[in-house]
């Protein structure tokens, strides 16, 4: 089940289900809408030239919404959008499908296409969601912040099989790389990892 908030035109949810980019295309349909922009972003087999097994998705959950449904409020004020839905899915993401879906409706294409680009490059840029790349073969995984280009770290197996960190919710899950930037805000004055 996926948790969502819905607030001035603008839909934002997390999920670990399969996403549905018609479900999407409707929460932002209207007849006030000349244009609906659809971003889907899918997981690819490979990475770098290393081949992809899956992508694994982590967030703060509440704090991600709360990111996602300001990044969305803001983007309807600046393009005079009808509407704009957000999505992201967690967990465990196979080849071939969706991680995220963006819809834009908007009374002209022009302001929906800049707005639906605008929407994707905010999102990779500050909500609190982190990927693990599992590659093939013997290759392990890289834990790095979810944008294009991120510097991530290997992730040791013997490590991912300790007992996590834990927090008073339950195991504390997040990249092992400090201060970078990306997919989420920075993080600062923590040794994270061991």
């Amino acid at each position: 089940m996926a948790k969502e908030l819905c607030e001035d035109n603008c839909y934002v949810a997390l999920t670990h289900e399969y996403l549905d980019a018609k479900v999407m295309m409707d929460k932002v349909r209207s007849p006030k809408a000349g244009a609906i922009v659809l971003f889907a972003g899918t997981t690819r087999d490979n990475f770098a030239g290393k081949p992809v097994k899956e992508l694994q998705y982590t967030s703060y959950e509440p704090r991600a919404l709360q990111t996602m449904l300001s990044i969305c409020k803001a983007i309807v004020q600046k393009h005079s959008l009808t509407s704009i839905a957000m999505i992201h899915r967690l967990g465990v993401v196979p080849i071939g499908e969706e991680s995220i879906l963006i819809t834009v409706s908007s009374p002209h294409r022009q302001a929906a296409w800049r707005a639906g680009e605008e929407a994707l490059e905010e999102c990779k840029e500050k909500v609190e969601v982190w990927k693990k790349e599992e590659f093939g073969g013997e290759e392990g995984g890289v834990w790095r912040a979810n944008r294009d280009g991120a510097v991530g770290e290997r992730v040791d197996e013997d490590k991912e099989k300790k007992k996590p960190e834990m927090g008073p919710h339950g195991p504390i899950l997040r990249p092992k790389r400090p201060g970078e930037r990306g997919h989420g805000p920075v993080v600062r004055n923590y040794q994270l990892g061991s």
